[in-house]
């Protein structure tokens, strides 16, 4: 099996969009985001963590864990994917572009 793993072709999705997060740990090892820099540098504030469970990205693809937060009034997912014991937020994006 190859280990090497492209991560230009793995990142570059049409719906899948990684964003930078500001999150807070909580003392039992939760993460919380707490605001988010889509990809064109918009600054968002989560307003709220609604829920959050283990999904897959029926659009994007990916697993991992599925935050339901508040953002301006509107609820959208992030999720939380772990690849080789590294962490990364990412978002649907809604069109192809």
């Amino acid at each position: 099996m190859n280990d090497i793993v492209d991560y230009k072709q793995y990142m570059d999705s049409d719906y899948k969009v990684y964003v930078d997060v500001t999150e807070t740990r909580l003392r039992d090892g939760t993460l919380l985001p707490q605001s988010l820099y889509w990809e064109d540098g918009a600054y968002y504030v989560i307003d709220r963590v609604l829920d959050v469970r283990p999904a897959a990205s029926l659009k994007a693809g990916g697993a991992g864990l599925r935050y339901t937060v508040r953002i301006q009034k509107k609820e959208v997912f992030m999720f939380l994917e772990e690849d080789r014991n590294v962490l990364r937020w990412f978002m649907e994006r809604k069109e192809r572009q």
